[in-house]
C-alpha cells in the first residue's frame, strides 16, 4: 500500500498514523471510517485528523497524470436527483449536505507543501468514461481538480464524529473517455507514497500556527 510504504519509510514521523483499507465506494469508506473512529474513541485514544487518500482521475489541464491533488471541498457530485432541467444536488432538495469543507488553512498548507492542485475534489459512484459526462461535471464544478469514489463517505463519517478530514489523491488517469491503456496506476501510487513522505512537515507547520 502506498500510504503504508510512506509510513514505514518515514519512521517515527508517521508513527501515529493508522492506515485503513476500507474498500471501494462511499458506503464501504464511510463504514470503515466510522468503525475506526468509534473504536478509537471508546479506547480513549481518539484521532485528531482523518485523511481520505488514494488515486483519482484528474481534470485536465489542472491535474495531469502523476500530479497530487488536495481537496478544498469534498463534493458528492452525483448525490441528488436528475430532472428534465438537469441535475439537482441533494442539498438543494433539502435532504442533507452535498459537500464537506476541510479546515481551510490546513488544506491550503498541505496543498502548498505537496505542490498539489487545490480545489473541489468530486466523489462519484460511477467513474467518468465519456466526454459528455466530463462536460457535465466540469459544467457544474468548473474548478474541480479530480474525481474519486470514497472521499465524501469518509468525510461524512468524520463529520459525524466531530473529527476534521482532508482528502489527498494522486492522478492515475485523465477524466474523460475511458482508455485503460493510458492509465498510470503505478506512477500514481508512487506519487502518493512521495506525498505522504512530505506530509509530516506540512502538518508540523500547521501545528505551529496560533489560532
Amino acid at each position: 500500500m502506498a500510504v503504508e510504504a510512506a509510513r514505514l519509510e518515514t519512521a517515527e514521523a508517521l508513527d501515529a498514523v493508522r492506515v485503513i483499507a476500507a474498500g471501494v465506494g462511499q458506503a464501504a469508506a464511510a463504514a470503515g471510517t466510522a468503525v475506526a473512529l468509534a473504536r478509537a474513541e471508546a479506547a480513549g485514544e481518539p484521532y485528531d485528523l482523518v485523511i481520505s487518500a488514494g488515486i483519482a482521475g484528474g481534470f485536465a489541464p489542472v491535474a495531469p497524470v502523476g500530479h497530487v491533488t488536495v481537496a478544498e471541498t469534498i463534493v458528492a457530485a452525483d448525490l441528488g436527483a436528475q430532472t428534465p432541467e438537469g441535475f439537482v444536488p441533494v442539498a438543494e432538495l433539502g435532504f442533507g449536505v452535498g459537500e464537506h469543507r476541510p479546515p481551510a488553512r490546513l488544506s491550503r498548507d498541505v496543498a502548498r507543501a505537496l505542490g498539489a492542485a487545490y480545489g473541489p475534489l468530486l466523489t462519484v459512484s460511477t467513474v467518468t468514461g465519456s466526454a459528455e459526462r466530463t462536460a457535465e461535471l466540469t459544467g457544474r464544478h468548473p474548478h474541480a481538480v479530480a474525481e474519486a469514489m470514497e472521499g465524501f463517505g469518509v468525510a461524512e463519517a468524520a463529520a459525524a464524529c466531530g473529527v476534521p478530514c482532508l482528502e489527498i489523491r494522486t492522478v492515475s488517469n485523465t477524466v474523460g473517455p475511458r482508455d485503460r491503456d493510458a492509465w498510470r496506476i503505478g506512477d500514481a501510487l508512487a506519487a502518493l507514497t512521495a506525498a505522504f513522505g512530505k506530509l509530516p512537515a506540512a502538518l508540523e507547520v500547521e501545528a505551529t500556527h496560533d489560532d
